[in-house]
């Protein structure tokens, strides 16, 4: 595997994902034949380092695979992508953590829900950990769960401590009742009391700093780079090919659509139409601009034994937010300009539009909160430590 072969099969796995697509939300989880395809692919492998038995690629690939995908299911994209990216915590951690997840194949499917809700209490050569955490994506799938905890020790401030469970030690509660992104099926996990040996944790200083454990134990620079604006950039891209298969659609679906109550009059031939053509089009090739600039300042930089600036992280969080805001601006060009019939729920355009707005809802593409965040620092104010740079 390497950087063109894998967009050369993302971009043959586009039909594919949007033949069942309407399936894909109707069970609220991708359907086996998806992920055994990713397997057959060795897509789950891609970020993991050469010297662990994976392929050593990059954010470069990571991020336009994900944007192909999108063409085909947003849920699909998004999905896949986080398994992927899951296996590049593992490689970023200690080499306990690593050969204790890699034991058996250089790769896991791995949920992991960010927000640190559970508890963790010390005890001799580990944890007990106990919690519930939202947003287990892929959850369905997985072979382990790795959650963000908080360990408490006497006379010291509260650490946060990523853990990592099987899933026969979780309970997985069905909550993604949702209108959009539906396929992602990100459940609620909960864990009541389960001992998580030493080896299968990670510190989540370590983890998200510039420094992680794994990176001086290779000579990958992939592993070092920034947490946070590597996530926010890959967690962007399916609202970015979403929106772009959204234009594709409406130049096909206006070119076959006859305006009801006319004398027959094509929707292709109109103005109005051909103007929210022109503009969503527009939108999205800027938001793809914007997009790409990220991944190559990120790339360029950390690949030349960089860093990025607090001022930069700023920017780059400001970016991605506006990929996806700018993403869901033109798709919702599009539906306002498209009839009823693209809210029947087989309707692409109509799903890609629910998967956007609920995307769009992230915390990290809170347009006001990463507006505010990069304003508040260009101005020369501090962030706080909770905020996501």
């Amino acid at each position: 595997m390497n950087h063109e072969s894998t967009l050369a099969w993302a971009a043959g796995m586009i039909e594919s994902l949007r033949a069942r697509a309407s399936n894909t939300e109707t069970l609220r989880q991708l359907p086996e034949g998806t992920i055994n395809d990713a397997l057959d692919a060795d897509l789950f492998k891609m970020l993991v380092p050469e010297h662990l038995g994976g392929h050593g690629l990059d954010l470069r690939t990571i991020a336009h695979t994900t944007r192909t995908l999108a063409h085909g299911c947003m849920s699909s994209a998004w999905t896949l992508s986080f398994l992927v990216l899951h296996n590049w915590f593992v490689a970023r951690g200690p080499r306990e953590l690593q050969e204790a997840v890699f034991a058996d194949r250089a790769f896991a499917l791995i949920p992991c829900p960010l927000a640190p809700t559970g508890t963790g209490m010390p005890t001799d050569g580990g944890y007990v950990l106990t919690g519930r955490w939202q947003w287990a994506t892929g959850v369905q799938h997985g072979d382990w769960v790795m959650v963000n905890s908080m360990v408490e020790r006497d006379g010291e401030a509260p650490e946060g401590r990523f853990c990592l469970l099987r899933m026969d030690e979780v309970e997985v509660i069905d909550t993604w009742h949702t209108s959009g992104m539906r396929g992602t099926g990100s459940h609620d996990v909960v864990v009541d009391g389960v001992f998580v040996p030493d080896a299968q944790t990670i510190a989540a200083a370590d983890l998200r700093g510039d420094h992680p454990p794994g990176a001086l134990l290779c000579d990958d620079p992939f592993v070092a780079f920034p947490f946070t604006p590597v996530l926010t950039v890959v967690a962007a891209a399916p609202a970015l090919g979403g929106a772009e298969a959204a234009v594709d659609h409406y130049r096909e679906y206006i070119k076959d659509r006859v305006l009801p109550y006319s004398p027959g009059d094509r929707q292709v031939e109109q103005q109005a139409s051909q103007i929210r053509l022109a503009e969503a089009l527009a939108t999205v090739h800027a938001a793809r601009l914007v997009w790409e600039h990220a991944i190559e300042q990120v790339t360029a930089t950390y690949r030349s034994g960089g860093s990025i600036s607090r001022n930069e992280r700023g920017r780059l969080r400001l970016a991605t937010a506006y990929t996806v805001r700018q993403s869901l601006h033109a798709v919702s060009i599009i539906v306002e300009g498209a009839g009823a019939s693209v809210h029947f729920t087989d309707s692409d355009i109509g799903r890609i539009h629910r998967d956007l707005v609920t995307l769009k809802g992230h915390v990290v593409y809170d347009w006001d909160r990463a507006a505010q965040l990069a304003g508040k620092i260009e101005a020369g104010i501090d962030p706080l430590a909770t905020d996501m740079l």
